[in-house]
C-alpha cells in the first residue's frame, strides 16, 4: 500500500499495509470470535475459569511487547505506515485490526458514500436487534468518513439519529450518505441505513473542521502529551 492509495475508493477491502498489520488483523479477528462465543455459550463455571486463566496469561505476555499509545505516535515512528493507513487499521468502528469494530467497510463513488456492516450477538440491544448506541456510533463513523467528499473533514458537532425500525443482528446493513451543504468549515451530511431493503435508521450530522485543519488537532494532542 502506498501513500496515495485511498482506502475508501471502492467496495473492496483495502489489504493490510504490511505483514505486521496482516498479523494484527488475524489477532483482532480471533478476539472477535472469542467475544461472540463468550456471549452465546454457557460452558461450566470450572471451564470458564480455566479459559480466563489462559487469557490472563496471554494478555500478560502480550503486554510485555513494545507498546505504542495513540495513532499519532504509531505514525510518528515511521515504521508502521502513515497516519491514514494506521487509522484505517485501528479505528474502533472500521479498523480491521481493532476487535471492537464490527467492522464497517466504507467507500465513496462520485458524490455518494456507501458502507456495509454486520453486527453479531455481541452488539445486541433489544432482542435480536443491534443496540441503538451502536447504530448511532456506526452513523458517526460513516457520516464522518463521507466528509471526504468535501475535501475538508471535521469533527462531530451534532448527530441526530431517527430509528424507523429495529436493526437486525447478523444481517448485512447497507448505508448511503450524501453531503447536504458545505458552509465555511462546516459540513452537513445525511445518511440512511437499510437491512434487506428496509430502512431501519437515518441520521444527519454537522461536522466542523478545526481551525488549522485536522492536522492541527494531531499536533496539539502531541504537544499536550509531551508537556
Amino acid at each position: 500500500m502506498t501513500e496515495d492509495i485511498n482506502p475508501f475508493a471502492s467496495e473492496a477491502i483495502t489489504p493490510p499495509f504490511n505483514e505486521e498489520w496482516q498479523a494484527k488483523r488475524r489477532v483482532a479477528k480471533a478476539i472477535q470470535q472469542l467475544t461472540e462465543v463468550l456471549v452465546t455459550s454457557s460452558p461450566s463455571i470450572e471451564k470458564m475459569h480455566g479459559i480466563a486463566n489462559q487469557l490472563e496469561r496471554t494478555a500478560s505476555e502480550f503486554a510485555e511487547s513494545p507498546r505504542i499509545f495513540g495513532r499519532w505516535d504509531w505514525a510518528q515512528s515511521q515504521e508502521h505506515g502513515n497516519f491514514g493507513q494506521i487509522s484505517h487499521e485501528l479505528n474502533p468502528l472500521a479498523g480491521l485490526s481493532n476487535p471492537l469494530a464490527p467492522p464497517i467497510n466504507n467507500w465513496i463513488e462520485g458524490d455518494i458514500a456507501f458502507a456495509t456492516c454486520t453486527c453479531g450477538w455481541a452488539y445486541e440491544g433489544p432482542p435480536g436487534s443491534v443496540h441503538g448506541g451502536y447504530v448511532t456510533a456506526i452513523f458517526d463513523q460513516f457520516l464522518g468518513m463521507a466528509q471526504l467528499i468535501t475535501k475538508q473533514p471535521g469533527m462531530t458537532a451534532y448527530l441526530h439519529v431517527d430509528f424507523h425500525a429495529r436493526t437486525p443482528l447478523n444481517t448485512e446493513l447497507r448505508l448511503e450518505a450524501h453531503v447536504v451543504k458545505t458552509e465555511g468549515r462546516k459540513n452537513i451530511i445525511r445518511g440512511e441505513m437499510f437491512a434487506e431493503g428496509v430502512k431501519t435508521a437515518s441520521a444527519e450530522g454537522l461536522f466542523v473542521q478545526p481551525r488549522g485543519g485536522m492536522y492541527a488537532v494531531k499536533t496539539q494532542e502531541a504537544a499536550l502529551r509531551n508537556n
